[in-house]
């Protein structure tokens, strides 16, 4: 199963595998707290277009397209791939750090792996 969860919510044994998907480390939080197994910054979106989104739900649909685009261009789509199948033998948890539950990355990877 692939889920999704802010990473400042307690870590769970239902989470599985934890998999941090931001560019930039959460704000005011230590590795310790997080317990993760990967920070894979390279699935996060990047600067330009993580500030030109700047969590506005009005923008999510654009936002979605363009940040498929960015992992297909960077390489980084076979990486996601493979998360969705590690997803079918085990539970994996995409954790993100910002405040809106159902516009930020994490919730577009989980689409795209499940191919929404």
């Amino acid at each position: 199963m692939l889920k999704v969860k802010r990473v400042y919510d307690p870590p769970e044994t239902e989470d599985g595998y934890r998999i941090l998907v931001d560019r930039v480390w959460p704000r005011g939080f230590t590795k310790e707290k997080a317990r993760l197994h990967e920070w894979r910054r390279d699935l996060g979106p990047s600067d330009a277009l993580r500030k030109w989104f700047a969590h506005d739900p009005d923008k999510w649909d654009e936002f979605r397209r363009r940040y498929r685009e960015e992992l297909v261009r960077a390489g980084h789509w076979k990486d996601l791939m493979a998360l969705a199948e590690r997803a079918r033998n085990e539970d994996v948890t995409l954790l993100f750090s910002a405040r809106d539950p159902a516009h930020n990355q994490a919730v577009a990877l989980r689409e795209m792996a499940l191919g929404r």
